[in-house]
């Protein structure tokens, strides 16, 4: 028997603006996913959050893009905005639904999905993880890492059932085409396109040696989806362990270093992705309460939750980032997030002109007037004098 994991996310309400989450709205989604478990739709739920975004994680045998598990979830997200987000007023309530109407999944429709359909082994870890303040392709470097680094994944060098590489599929996000690139001999090839974080994104991850699903992230890109700026992406990521994949370790060693990543205030800026601790964790009632935003509504956060899948059960779950070993890597995060900080509306802390396509700052612009530079340099002391002389006409009507 195939066993499906889903992990489908969405922004349907902060508290208070972009920080966290009502407590109440994750109560809302556990008891949602436990009637659903009690009827049968799915086998088992983990409700968590880091920042303002809830993820709805799910095991059943449905398959990827079942209609009966995106609906559950669009539903569940539906209705926590209108029962709390809207009840309480809080910021955005249903942000990230783009769309009025379920129309058989929820890919284009506003929430992130990531999905893996695979046999159960006799022991299956499973570390899942959410991040806020950042975009799909903050996860490319650390994939990269473990599926194709050996200064990261050991494995790759010394255990054989690592040794043939694996597959990385990667999808343009603009021209909406798939590559397929092998590791290790497409390394470089594979790197070309990644390093694009805003175009290429990994999406899936296969084992060559049998093409066993190995990784899956989310991909959606909410501005390509509504044209203009919803909010970041805030992607979720699964990944399989041990038995021929990388160990836990060395999925949690590629957040050893926090990389720069586009996101964090208002969508706009570059910052360091730091690993961190959720709040609690409650086996018992299937919630974690994740990380707050806080400083420059940030920094961009990542969450990790380890799990061991038994018949589609998850036996869990365990904070993989509340452990000293990480305390170092959030202090250097924050001493780069007070480096990048102090660069203000400059590149690159600021993205780049095509990252700020989809926000406000196009049409604060388009309010600035502009001269032909060859008409200008003719006339400089016209145009100068014209602008003084309208200052004083100005300040002369105000008095």
């Amino acid at each position: 028997m195939k066993i499906t994991v889903s992990i489908i996310k969405a922004d349907v309400g902060g508290f208070p603006g972009h920080a966290h989450v009502h407590p109440k709205m994750l109560e809302y989604a556990a008891a949602k996913l436990k009637e659903a478990q009690r009827k049968g739709v799915i086998i088992d739920y983990f409700v968590y959050n880091v920042g303002d975004d809830i993820s709805l994680l799910m095991t059943h045998t449905k398959g990827e893009d079942n209609p009966d598990i995106h609906g559950l979830a669009w539903e569940t997200f539906r209705e926590i905005t209108e029962q709390v987000a809207k009840k309480y007023k809080l910021y955005g309530a249903g942000q990230d639904l783009l769309k009025d109407a379920f129309s058989g999944n929820v890919r284009g429709m506003g929430p992130q999905v990531a999905e893996m359909e695979f046999d159960e082994r006799p022991s299956e870890p499973l570390v899942v993880f959410a991040a806020d303040k950042t975009e799909p392709g903050a996860f490319n470097l650390p994939l990269y890492k473990m599926f194709a680094d050996p200064f990261n994944t050991a494995g790759l060098v010394i255990d054989p059932s690592m040794h043939e590489g694996f597959i990385f599929e990667v999808l343009d996000v603009v021209e909406h085409k798939v590559y397929l690139l092998k590791t290790p001999e497409e390394s470089y090839s594979l790197l070309g396109l990644i390093g694009t974080t805003g175009r290429y994104i990994i999406r899936k991850v296969f084992r060559r040696a049998d093409g066993a699903p190995a990784a899956a992230n989310s991909v959606e890109r909410l501005s390509l989806i509504a044209g203009r700026y919803v909010g970041k992406d805030d992607p979720v990521m699964m990944v399989r362990a041990q038995s021929g994949l990388p160990a836990v370790g060395e999925i949690l060693e590629a957040f050893s270093h926090p990389h720069l990543v586009h996101g964090w205030m208002r969508g706009s800026h570059a910052g360091p992705l730091m690993p961190a601790r959720f709040i609690s964790v409650d086996p018992e009632r299937r919630i974690a309460i994740g990380a707050k935003m806080t400083r420059f509504d940030g920094p961009p956060k990542v969450g990790a939750l380890g799990f061991q899948l038994h018949d589609g059960y998850l036996e869990g779950a365990v904070d993989l980032f509340d452990d000293p070993a990480f305390d170092y890597v959030r202090q250097v995060a924050a001493q780069i997030a007070d480096y990048i900080r102090r660069m203000g509306p400059f590149q690159p802390h600021r993205l780049p002109p095509e990252e700020m396509e989809y926000t406000a700052l196009p049409k604060i612009l388009a309010k600035v007037k502009a001269y032909p530079a060859d008409q200008y340099e003719k006339e400089r002391k016209k145009y100068v004098e014209a602008l003084v002389k309208g200052q004083k006409a100005e300040e002369a009507h105000h008095d």
